[in-house]
Order: C-alpha cells, then sequence, then structure tokens
C-alpha cells in the first residue's frame, strides 16, 4: 500500500512538474498575483517557478492528488488551457465548478483582468499619473506589480477602488468598464431579479425617456417599461421609460444611441487596411488552388466598397507571411484606423495554413502579432480574421469541386486544433473559418470558394442593412451548410470563434454593392 501510494505521489509530482515545465515567467507572476488572498505574501515574495507556488499550495492544503480543482482554477484564470487536460479537466467542467468551489475572488480577477487589457502605452500613463504615489527607485514595473505596490500601500483594496477608477478614466474607457462591472457585481441591485438583457422589440414603445446617473454605480442604463419591468444595460448611461407621452424622435435617438454604445467605434478619418494573403501555386506537392483569384478579387472589392484600404498579397512562403505580420504588427499609421481585417486563402491543415514553400504557419501565431501588447496602435480596436483553407481531410467531393487540403497521409493523424484554440484570449478578436476542425473546404475551379463567396454576397446584402457581423457570419453558415449538404456531406459548419465585447457593424457606404 506504501508503495502505491509513493506511486501515485510520484505520479502527481510529475504532473506538476510538467505543468511547471509549459509555463512561462509572465504565467508564473500571475498565478503569484491570483494566490495573494490564499498564501503568506512573504513566502510568495520568494516565489522564482510555479513549482515553488505549488509546494505552498501544497503546504495550505489547497492542493493535493485527490483534490486538484484550486489549481485547475489558476490555469483557468491565467488562459493556460490547454494544460488543464494533465488535472484530468476541461475547460467547460472549470467554468461548471467555479460557482461552487471557486477560490479566486471576484476582486482579484477584476485586478488581473485589468492587468491583462493595460497594454505598455497605458501602463506608462498610468504610472505618471501615479507618480506621487510610487517609490522613486522603481523604474520599470509590470501592471500586476504596479496593483501590488497599490494594495502594499493601503491605496487599493477590495471596497475601496477609487483611486484605480479615477486613474482608468483618465487612460481608456474599457478598463473604467471593468472596475464597475466589479462594483456592480459587489453591491447587489434592488431590482436584482427583474434584470434582464434589453432588446428593442421587448421596450414599450409608448413612454418618457429620461437621462440620469447613479452616484452609487456610477452611470449604468436602467429602462423600465408599461408592466413595470426593470431592464439593466452595461454602458454608461441611464434611460427610463414609463410615461405614455413620449415623441417618436425621442425613442429613435434613444436606440441609435444606445447602438452606438454598445458597438465599436467606426466613425474615424480612416476605416482600416485589409490584408488579402492569397496562395495559390505551391514547390512541390501541394495543387494549385483553380478559383482563388476570383475570390481575392472579391474580397478587393467588397472590402473597398466597406471603406477599408485593401492590400492582397501572392504566393507567399511561410518565412514571408511571419514578416509581412511583423511589418502590419508595427504599423504606426493603425492608430488613425478604425479595425483591422486579414483574409488569408491557402491550404491548410488543423489550426495552420501552408506557405507556397508547403510549410505551415499556425493561425494563432498569426493573429497573435495584433494583441493589445504587441500592436498598441490597435488596442481596443476589432481584429477580424477569415480563413479559406482546409482544417482537416475527411470528405471526398465531386470532381469539379477541389479541396483545400493534402491527400489524407498519416499527418492526419495529429492532434486536432479548434478555432476557439486559434484566436488569441484576449479581447477584441475574430477568426471566421471556411470549415470546421478537421474537415475540407469547398472551392469551385471556376466560381471560388464557396466561404469567400458566400462571405462577399451576405456582406454586400446585410450591411445596407445595419446587420453586425456575428449575424452576417450566421447566414454565411447557414448558406455554405445548405452547399455542404447538397453534396450530402452533412456537415454542420462551425460558429465564428470571438472575443468582440460589442457588436461591430460595418457603416452603410454611399455606394451601391460592387455585384
Amino acid at each position: 500500500s506504501s508503495n502505491m501510494e509513493d506511486d501515485v505521489s510520484l505520479k502527481f509530482r510529475q504532473q506538476l512538474l510538467h505543468i511547471d515545465e509549459n509555463l512561462v515567467a509572465e504565467d508564473v507572476a500571475a498565478l503569484k498575483f491570483l494566490c495573494i488572498d490564499l498564501l503568506p505574501f512573504k513566502k510568495l515574495e520568494s516565489v522564482k517557478s510555479a513549482v515553488d507556488i505549488f509546494q505552498l499550495l501544497m503546504a495550505e492544503e489547497y492542493l493535493n492528488e485527490e483534490d486538484t480543482f484550486l489549481l485547475a482554477e489558476l490555469l483557468y484564470r491565467i488562459k493556460c488551457h490547454s494544460l488543464l487536460k494533465k488535472l484530468g479537466y476541461t475547460k467547460e467542467k472549470v467554468q461548471e465548478c467555479l460557482h461552487e468551489k471557486g477560490r479566486v475572488s471576484p476582486y482579484r480577477q477584476m485586478l488581473y483582468e485589468l492587468s491583462e487589457n493595460i497594454t505598455n502605452e497605458m501602463l506608462k500613463d498610468i504610472i505618471f499619473l501615479l507618480q506621487n504615489c510610487l517609490p522613486k527607485r522603481r523604474i520599470t514595473l509590470s501592471a500586476l506589480e504596479l496593483l501590488i505596490l497599490l494594495e502594499k500601500q493601503g491605496l487599493l483594496t477590495e471596497n475601496n477602488v477609487q483611486m484605480l477608477e479615477e486613474v482608468c478614466m483618465n487612460v481608456s474607457p474599457d478598463l473604467v468598464e471593468t472596475v464597475n462591472c466589479y462594483k456592480r457585481a459587489k453591491v447587489s441591485l434592488p431590482q436584482q431579479e427583474n434584470t434582464l438583457p434589453v432588446k428593442e422589440s421587448s421596450l414599450s414603445h409608448t413612454g418618457d425617456i429620461r437621462v440620469f446617473t447613479s452616484p452609487q454605480f456610477g452611470t449604468s442604463i436602467l429602462v423600465t417599461n408599461s408592466d413595470r419591468r426593470v431592464w439593466l444595460l452595461n454602458p454608461p448611461f441611464c434611460v427610463q421609460m414609463t410615461n405614455p407621452a413620449a415623441k417618436p424622435v425621442l425613442y429613435t435617438f434613444f436606440f441609435s444611441f444606445l447602438q452606438k454604445m454598445t458597438s465599436y467605434k467606426m466613425d474615424g478619418p480612416h476605416r482600416g487596411f485589409c490584408l488579402v494573403i492569397n496562395n495559390v501555386n505551391f514547390d512541390r506537392s501541394l495543387q494549385e488552388r483553380k478559383g482563388s483569384c476570383k475570390d481575392a478579387g472579391e474580397l478587393e472589392r467588397v472590402f473597398t466598397w466597406l471603406g477599408l484600404d485593401v492590400r492582397t498579397y501572392t504566393d507567399l512562403t511561410s518565412r514571408e507571411i511571419k514578416d509581412l505580420m511583423r511589418t502590419w504588427q508595427h504599423l504606426q499609421d493603425h492608430k488613425d484606423r478604425d479595425c483591422f481585417i486579414c483574409c488569408i486563402l491557402s491550404h491548410g491543415e488543423s489550426g495552420a495554413i501552408y506557405g507556397k514553400d508547403e510549410e505551415l504557419v499556425s493561425i494563432r501565431m498569426i493573429m497573435s502579432h495584433f494583441t493589445a501588447k504587441q500592436c498598441p496602435q490597435l488596442a481596443e480596436k476589432p481584429k477580424l480574421f477569415f480563413i479559406q483553407a482546409c482544417q482537416g481531410k475527411e470528405i471526398q467531393c465531386p470532381v469539379y469541386v477541389e479541396a483545400d487540403a493534402r491527400i489524407p497521409d498519416l499527418s492526419s493523424m495529429q492532434q486536432s486544433v479548434s478555432p476557439s484554440e486559434s484566436i488569441p484570449e484576449e479581447a477584441d478578436f475574430l477568426l471566421g473559418m471556411a470549415t470546421i476542425d478537421g474537415y475540407v473546404s469547398f472551392r469551385h475551379i471556376q466560381q471560388g470558394a464557396w466561404y469567400i463567396q458566400a462571405l462577399c454576397s451576405k456582406l454586400q446584402l446585410l450591411v445596407p442593412r445595419g446587420e453586425d457581423i456575428l449575424s452576417i457570419l450566421t447566414e454565411v453558415n447557414e448558406d455554405v451548410g445548405r452547399r455542404v449538404d447538397r453534396l450530402g456531406t452533412k456537415k454542420q459548419m462551425p460558429q465564428p470563434a470571438y472575443t468582440l465585447r460589442r457588436k461591430f457593424i460595418f457603416p452603410i457606404p454611399r455606394d451601391p454593392p460592387p455585384s
């Protein structure tokens, strides 16, 4: 029995060691921060690696081989979802148990989320604003170190986030919203049981509109309709409708105003850049992608019509794709643009696309060039990626339709990567894929790819109706799904993976659609 226990214990420690080996210095700093309320601060300060944290958690009886949930929660919070399976968890399983077993306080979660959204530029501004509160000797601080310093000085506590709120207000409205969400959750509203998301159709269209501010919560939208229901919204304004004497113009104002508050800002001097990478010819065994030039041309026409500066690149190697991403990542001109769009047409595998040299480039790596930290000029702006490439080898198709994948071979046994795993773990991204993971996408050799043709067609049809991008992509999926069904494959299209915080709505172009 003792030998068995030793074996189990050894196996458990090996698991922990494996997790430690997959965590970088930033992850260890994040784990330390999330454990501040659980472990003695003096001991945490001497932590050098994740293993040190695991030892402390075991010593305090937060972690043992029978109960690994706290570690699973910590890995979930720092978005290391792929390591959860080492503990027998999935992201969904952790989410289910958090309500009952979660130990990281909402206050600590809020501070960590805040730190994740603070770009280097914002951090400089915050440090400048707080100069008088910071020790003169400290020169370089990370966002987490800065928050710890404010806590040590008593300027930031669970019940007092006022200074934090004031500083964020000067730096970024979205940071303020994170703090406000925490405050709203902390102070329960008297009408809590009636709180529901607002929908235009569910509001009484007879009523008076008054805009007001609540000193307790900052500003929120509260809408009361004729049956006395209260509707709470997050954006920073309050509207109450009670009286049957309002003029229609007020409603028009209210709903267009509400849409602006809950949509990304798209009224800057320039819409943004749209890159189209079109790989048609390949160096060795991959077939020419006939019909792809039609797709590239269609994307260029439609996104130009939508106000974007489109740049098309043809037949790039894997290295050239990476170099191109680095070039666009450092472009200062993004500062005056509303958004960024990148379309890639190529052959592909699970979670990756092929360069002309037939080397794979990970979709996640491509997208990670444009995170808030890597590309501060695009921080808080929507970044949309559309990929037309196979995600596997399944499904045989008729000869007039080609598949954007290699012929099946042993490499098809590789582990599959879902779109949600390809997308960076931070706000403001959308990834639209031509196919679900593990399946080929279809391209007609004359008419082009089904996904790209449907995307261009639905953008032209639905943007003039004021539809947001997720509604448009749902229509695209239905359209492609119907075509896939005609081949008898019965495979459902994926919903796009996204971390958008608001609706993304293209302003309606003055000109008619190009086709």
